[in-house]
């Protein structure tokens, strides 16, 4: 299980706000195939939400540190059913900002962005 330190907790924690929850774990718990559904959206999202819809609050805490051990991911926040889990990636290329095409900017428009 990764640890984290408090300054990237807060960050990861601002990063997950407008995130939506990504996996939901349902009545029958933390199954394999849960389990292996988190795995691959921790792979290709590397922060996620996930749901439970239990009612036990031990049993949620408890998901929530199998999920970290069995995933060597970090728990970032636990508030009410909702669990926010992180993974990092080092193989994820670095994305370059795409221009839309289009019409060319005015000079107004250049102007402005400085």
């Amino acid at each position: 299980m990764l640890t984290l330190t408090v300054l990237q907790r807060q960050n990861l924690k601002a990063r997950a706000h407008p995130l939506k929850p990504t996996v939901m774990i349902g009545n029958a718990g933390l199954t394999p195939a849960v389990l292996q559904e988190i795995a691959r959206a921790l792979k290709s999202h590397e922060l996620i939400k996930i749901r439970v819809m239990s009612d036990d609050r031990d049993a949620r805490a408890a998901m929530l540190e199998q999920i970290c051990t069995e995933l060597n991911a970090a728990a970032v926040q636990r508030i009410g059913k909702i669990l926010v889990v992180y993974q990092p990636q080092e193989d994820l290329p670095e994305k370059k900002p795409q221009r839309r095409k289009g019409k060319p900017l005015s000079k107004k428009q250049l102007g402005s962005r400085n």
